[in-house]
């Protein structure tokens, strides 16, 4: 069962557990539960999208966070006096 399912399953017991007629203390544990299992299964969804985001194409993770600029001395026009004329 995907985690998506899962979360349709306990918004849809939380939903039902006020029309059903669940007596208050079967009622209580049910919300708190499920309440629970929403967190961790929302942080693992949230987790893993944003662990796809920063992969690259070739599956690698983006190196840290402090990478230089990345210009290069091709990326910058030459000077006029270091201009080779042959």
């Amino acid at each position: 069962m995907s985690k998506e399912t899962i979360v349709f399953i306990l918004g849809a017991l939380v939903f039902s557990t006020s029309f059903l007629g669940v007596p208050s203390e079967y009622k209580e544990w049910t919300l708190i539960v499920s309440g629970v299992l929403l967190m961790a299964i929302g942080y693992r969804l949230r987790r893993n999208a944003f662990l796809k985001s920063i992969e690259h194409e070739s599956g690698e993770r983006r190196g840290g966070a402090f990478v230089e600029s990345g210009i290069t001395t091709r990326d910058i026009p030459p000077h006029k006096d270091t201009e080779r004329v042959i």
